[in-house]
């Protein structure tokens, strides 16, 4: 009849029972998922893995300073160490010394693919920028330059006399090139550390790092014993103990690879 409405068609089974397959039991309605160990975009520009790593070493390094200036107050005039002092000589060459090995960490954290030695190097990192940071907080608060405007280690020199009694630091009159300083690499050093790869560039770093930390343990010793600024003397203290620790483990992964450290600069 014309009135008579179309009959709807009926539903099928097979495909109620297809669509329910899909559904997974064991999920309650609005439960979230494990989504798993979460992945980097696919895509994501260098820039922005760069910008990343820079806020990283910037945050740390700001994380130094301000723990230099909280614990490097002084408590009067008189605790202000003179430009000629240990303590201020050593805040300026132990920087330096600690910028350099932060460099041939972050190439090592670059281009290593060895568990081992990534963390290695990540450690040297993240440990010497907080203590560059902390460096540069106390030089700022004393007045002082970042950068030793003389000689380099002429703190070491008579510097004990030289504290005491305000005598001025023995100078040549001219600024030293940074890699006179013990342990220092060179730049043509450094640039054979770039263009290594593999298992050479592994065994190079580890000798670069080996010296470099033995070239600067003395330091650390003697500003230990001699700086009269006890937040300065701490520092130094624990970076003989780390340094010290940092290359007993340098040496044994030398030996594991069949190398030995670099002879004495």
């Amino acid at each position: 009849m014309a009135g008579d409405r179309p009959a709807e068609p009926a539903a099928d089974p097979a495909a109620g029972q297809a669509a329910g397959a899909t559904a997974d039991p064991a999920t309650e309605p609005g439960e979230p998922t494990d989504p798993g160990e979460p992945e980097e975009p696919p895509g994501t520009p260098q820039w922005v893995r760069t910008a990343v790593v820079a806020a990283a070493v910037l945050a740390v390094l700001l994380l130094g300073a301000a723990t230099g200036l909280l614990i490097g107050l002084p408590r009067s005039g008189g605790d202000v160490p003179p430009a000629n002092s240990v303590d201020v000589g050593f805040a300026q060459d132990m920087a330096l010394h600690h910028q350099q090995a932060v460099q041939m960490a972050n190439t090592a954290r670059e281009k290593t693919t060895n568990s081992e030695i990534k963390q290695l190097a990540f450690d040297i990192e993240s440990t010497q920028l907080e203590q560059v940071g902390r460096m540069a907080g106390w030089l700022m608060l004393w007045g002082q330059p970042e950068q030793n405007p003389g000689t380099h280690l002429a703190w070491m020199t008579g510097a004990a006399s030289v504290h005491q009694h305000g005598a001025p630091a023995p100078s040549t009159g001219a600024v030293a090139d940074s890699d006179h300083m013990p342990g220092m690499a060179s730049e043509d050093e450094l640039g054979r550390l770039r263009s290594l790869s593999g298992q050479e560039f592994d065994v190079y770093f580890l000798q670069l790092m080996l010296r470099h930390h033995e070239g600067g343990t003395p330091m650390a010793q003697y500003a230990a014993q001699h700086a009269s600024v006890p937040a300065v003397r701490t520092l130094a203290d624990n970076i003989v103990r780390a340094q010290s620790n940092e290359a007993a483990t340098i040496r044994q992964l030398l030996a594991e690879r069949g190398a030995t450290p670099l002879p004495p600069q």
